[in-house]
């Protein structure tokens, strides 16, 4: 069995920051890929970062420069750091893996991210 548990959600003013993290345990051979997804009220799921075995990362046109995804190197942990933020960023996030097998993914419970304008 492999959980993802994700911490460092809050609320925090338009123009701060916020530092998410998540870490993977249980029963785990190889990861694949970890990243980042969210969504807002009303909206679907969303994908905000995801970083590579590899090391490659890429972002959503709406938070490069902004957000900055970043791993261990065992990849089971998997942090992003979340500066500038906009209320428009107000979500649950919640944190994604592809674990043991490149086509098998795993989810965290999500955290709630709010920015007060």
């Amino acid at each position: 069995q492999v959980q993802l548990v994700e911490s460092g959600g809050g609320v925090v003013q338009a123009g701060g920051s916020l530092r998410l993290s998540c870490v993977a345990s249980g029963s785990i051979f190889k990861i694949w890929l970890m990243g980042w997804y969210r969504q807002a009220p009303g909206k679907d799921r969303e994908l905000v970062a995801t970083v590579g075995s590899a090391g490659t990362t890429a972002y959503a046109d709406s938070v490069k420069g902004r957000f900055t995804i970043s791993t261990d190197n065992t990849m089971r942990t998997v942090s992003l750091q979340m500066n500038s933020l906009k209320p428009e960023d107000t979500a649950i996030y919640y944190c994604n893996g592809a674990i043991n097998y490149s086509d098998t993914y795993y989810w965290g419970q999500g955290t709630q991210v709010t920015v007060s304008s």
